[in-house]
């Protein structure tokens, strides 16, 4: 893409000038699955600002305070699964966002380790999807970047959180029922191979972290080759609660909220270190 052509998003109702901010870093963006849950991170923003999509990518902009210091900020829905996913990140990235933690939830491939409620801090993800191949050969590992995996830790070290965190490497995939949940004539096939992961250590299963972070991986090497600092680097996290089936439960909900409130001290704990 020539970088003198100015972006036009398709999905999202946003300009380049919308996520300006944070010394040239641009907005610190939350990126859940859902837009009921942008919208629930966005009411702990100040200064509160809403564009609409008819798709339901609705982009809520606004600022954190941590220790008198303004942080210029926004929540999207990334949708569920690794294509709607690489939409919104190709979209954000070239409207100016170099930073993204998602915010979502996630099923246990360890169940005695990684119970229903806990966080997993995510540093790597399998790449059992086929977006990310359109990027990158199946070699290249799906890494999170240090920057949020240790702000996440230390965020949660800060909200006493430390005994529910979990950090290590997740499954990402292209199908939840056949995949995970069993559905179709390749169910056997499908429970050997997470029985395969879970064997390898890998924590739990989700659709969305290997093309974000793939997709960041390559922004990041793309726009350090023009400049250096913060600015110049693309950054991503993902956080991820526990819940046990799609019914709900006490533990479940107490993990998404646990969830949200990691993700926003975070982002004050990696503002502090980049502005």
């Amino acid at each position: 893409m020539n970088k003198n052509t100015i972006f036009k998003p398709y999905h999202i109702n946003a300009a380049h000038e919308d996520f300006a901010g944070n010394q040239g870093i641009g907005r610190y963006v939350f990126m859940p699955g859902s837009d009921g849950r942008a919208k629930e991170i966005a009411s702990h923003f100040d200064n509160l600002q809403t564009k609409t999509h008819p798709r339901g990518h609705n982009l809520y902009c606004g600022t954190l305070t941590s220790d008198g210091m303004k942080i210029d900020v926004a929540a999207i829905s990334s949708g569920m699964g690794c294509p709607s996913t690489e939409i919104i990140v190709h979209e954000l990235y070239h409207l100016g966002v170099k930073r993204f933690l998602r915010i979502g939830t996630a099923g246990t491939l360890q169940p005695t380790l990684v119970k229903v409620g806990s966080i997993v801090n995510v540093q790597a993800s399998v790449r059992d999807e086929d977006t990310s191949r359109h990027y990158a050969p199946i070699e290249v590992p799906a890494v999170a970047s240090l920057e949020y995996v240790s702000s996440i830790l230390l965020a949660a070290e800060r909200l006493k959180l430390s005994d529910h965190i979990h950090t290590g490497t997740v499954h990402c995939k292209s199908s939840l029922y056949a995949r995970e949940l069993g559905s179709g004539p390749r169910a056997p096939e499908n429970n050997i191979y997470l029985n395969l992961l879970a064997e390898s250590g890998v924590l739990a299963s989700e659709m969305e972290t290997a093309t974000l972070f793939i997709q960041s991986q390559l922004y990041n090497h793309q726009l350090m080759q023009q400049g250096e600092g913060h600015a110049y680097h693309v950054r991503a996290g993902a956080i991820l609660g526990i819940i046990g089936n799609f019914e709900g439960s006490r533990e479940a909900d107490q993990a998404v909220k646990n969830s949200i409130q990691l993700a926003l001290e975070t982002v004050k704990m990696l503002a502090a270190q980049e502005l």
